[in-house]
């Protein structure tokens, strides 16, 4: 059985510890995954909501970011959509190179990309979706 949950979160970084902490107890029938869940989850969620209200709605205290999550015996999916101009995230460079080191772009999604299973983004570029699968191979 599958279960859902969407949040309006307001544009404040000071607000995803508390939204990361709602979605993670949403999550709790995945105990056997427990460990994925509290690492890779977690931290996937903080820098898709990190980057929605620093980059997409540029700080902005009157956006809001929209959360939907998806839990199913299979897997967790949520998406993140901030209310900003979006991006072409084929742009970003990758934060591994050692020509962008030093640079500070590109390390929120690097993380998610490399914790998740998938992640995908919208043509518009304000909208990530993040994946983890509960059965099978695992990443990480």
């Amino acid at each position: 059985m599958d279960k859902a949950l969407v949040l309006e979160l307001p544009n404040d970084i000071s607000s995803i510890e508390h939204a990361v902490e709602y979605v993670m107890r949403h999550c709790s029938s995945c105990t056997d995954y427990a460990r994925r869940l509290n690492l890779n989850f977690r931290v996937g969620l903080t820098e898709a909501l990190s980057n929605a209200m620093l980059y997409g709605n540029g700080s902005d205290p009157e956006k809001r970011v929209r959360v939907e999550v998806d839990v199913s015996v299979e897997e967790v999916a949520v998406r993140v959509t901030d209310q900003g101009v979006g991006f072409d995230p084929a742009s970003i460079p990758d934060p591994t190179l050692p020509d962008n080191l030093t640079k500070s772009g590109g390390r929120g999604i690097f993380l998610m990309k490399t914790l998740m299973d998938e992640v995908q983004f919208n043509d518009r570029g304000n909208s990530v979706t993040l994946v983890l699968r509960l059965k099978g191979e695992a990443t990480v």
